[in-house]
């Protein structure tokens, strides 16, 4: 690696496309491990020491969307579809909040129906009244419209993740049916961002016929769009999808995967600084400590899951997801000791939000 880039990153200075390109593309363990202990520092300073569970519940595996890529996707008939009672969703959150995780993710497959809107409404008020509002919640539920967005923030929702799962155009409308808009996926971030959300995305990383150019690109599109958190991990693939027809010649090895997906934690957070960065289950379902991996790489965000396990084995977005056996009790445990192995700790009974949004918000309410 060149030592002007090492330089660069020493002296703050502003690192070009070509060089976030080329510590994407990092093989050597030596050049690796020095790109990792720098992004830790700089996240060290920028988001303090310690690292935010948020307990997430996978609340249904009914989807509208047919990406190619994913395992819930509409049409896959081997799923068994589920969607949880409102009663069970706001169970859960209350054992998050008991177990003193302090956020909340609610995650499902992509639905804008009235009736699964007005669900989600309640469950938001519901959950705000019975942790007198002391639990910060995360929506991840796709695409909807202003409306929509703003009738669950005003329910009690805070922070919303809508992946753009690549910015480059071209690779997206290969990655989906002709019917899925990037440009309106976009398009919601801004919704978002002006409904009063703290605004999360993120990407696949590794996908087929995807260059650390477009990584690059999509780190330089994190920081035009002003994005508060980010939620990205490895491109896993799924036996019932139609990517393998999509890109015939794609090799999947699993190394490149992880080694690329803990790269870009690394290069984001020494771009972006001061957002929230997950460390995602992905990243474990390619090596046994590949969370732990990823705090050392810059993440400090990690999500235990807090779902029933009845419904685990049917929300699987790739295969070999990790943690499908485990309940919700031993997820908690196992990740705290996780966290602890490589000298963080858990930060529990705290929000945990950006500090990039903070700062936003700090500088919108001076102006």
């Amino acid at each position: 690696m060149s030592e002007t880039i090492w330089m660069k990153i020493d002296s703050g200075e502003t690192l070009s496309r070509d060089d976030m390109a080329a510590l994407l593309s990092l093989t050597d363990e030596a050049d690796r491990r020095v790109l990792y202990e720098k992004a830790y520092a700089v996240k060290i300073r920028e988001t303090g020491p310690g690292v935010y569970f948020r307990g997430i519940i996978e609340l249904g595996n009914i989807c509208e969307k047919d990406c190619y890529y994913c395992g819930i996707r509409g049409s896959n008939g081997e799923v068994k579809r589920y969607l949880m009672e409102a009663d069970e969703i706001v169970k859960t959150a209350l054992w998050v909040h008991e177990n003193r995780y302090g956020s909340l993710v609610l995650q499902a497959g992509e639905l804008s129906g009235p009736a699964f809107i007005t669900m989600i409404e309640q469950v938001l008020g519901r959950i705000r009244e019975k942790t007198g509002g002391g639990l910060r919640v995360t929506l991840s539920l796709g695409e909807q419209t202003e409306e929509t967005y703003r009738r669950w923030r005003e329910a009690g929702a805070h922070r919303y993740l809508l992946r753009i799962e690549t910015t480059n155009p071209d690779l997206y409308r290969r990655l989906h049916p002709e019917d899925h808009d990037f440009e309106a996926r976009k398009a919601c971030l801004g919704l978002l961002r002006r409904t009063g959300y703290q605004v999360g995305t993120g990407v696949m990383i590794g996908l087929p016929g995807q260059t650390a150019e477009d990584l690059a690109d999509d780190i330089l599109f994190y920081q035009k769009e002003d994005i508060d958190m980010i939620g990205m991990g490895p491109y896993l693939p799924h036996e019932a999808t139609p990517m393998a027809e999509h890109f015939p010649d794609y090799v999947y090895d699993p190394d490149r995967q992880l080694r690329l997906g803990l790269n870009m934690i690394a290069v984001t957070r020494l771009v972006l600084k001061d957002v929230n960065i997950a460390a995602t289950t992905a990243l474990q379902a390619l090596h046994p400590k590949g969370r732990e991996m990823g705090v050392q790489a810059g993440a400090n965000v990690v999500m235990p899951n807090a779902t029933d396990t009845s419904y685990r084995e049917s929300y699987q977005l790739y295969d070999n997801k990790p943690c499908l056996d485990e309940n919700s009790g031993l997820c908690r445990g196992c990740l705290t000791r996780r966290i602890e192995s490589v000298g963080e700790e858990v930060a529990f009974d705290e929000w945990g939000d950006s500090p990039h949004w903070v700062k936003r918000v700090s500088d919108e309410l001076s102006l």
